[in-house]
């Protein structure tokens, strides 16, 4: 993943109210999934063999979908609460499959807040031409 450095987001707990939506752009690159695979040594042919993709359902090599899910921790990572942030739990329902070069946009929106030990629960969407390809829910406590 080629993302350029930049400094993660410092959200206080305060600041965050229930309905705001963070969100940004990503493009899925081969070289991401196979990057992927060398780190998870997950080589299922699905995902790196073009002629088993072909050959597949999807009649096309799909994006490891731990790896479009993990799109999800430079939301909370980066975006909000940014460097702030603990991340509890997420869960993932995968839509539809996501495959090389997608251009996907990475959104998260704030459905609760627990002020007692400040965490905030996050609707998590990974969508592709405004379709919901991967959802789910974060738990993330805001440190402070």
């Amino acid at each position: 993943m080629n993302e350029k450095m930049k400094k993660a987001a410092k959200i206080n707990y305060h600041e965050i109210k229930h309905g705001d939506t963070y969100s940004f752009k990503r493009k899925i690159s081969r070289q991401d999934v196979m990057d992927f695979a060398k780190l998870t040594a997950d080589f299922n042919p699905l995902h790196i063999k073009s002629d088993f993709g072909k050959k597949s359902l999807f009649k096309n090599n799909i994006v490891h979908g731990m790896l479009a899910g993990s799109l999800f921790s430079a939301l909370i990572g980066m975006h909000c609460p940014g460097e702030k942030s603990l991340y509890m739990s997420q869960t993932l329902n995968f839509r539809m499959p996501l495959f090389y070069e997608d251009t996907v946009i990475v959104k998260g929106t704030i459905t609760s807040k627990n002020d007692s030990i400040k965490l905030i629960t996050i609707r998590t969407e990974i969508l592709k031409n405004n379709r919901v390809m991967i959802d789910g829910e974060a738990k993330v406590r805001v440190m402070e």
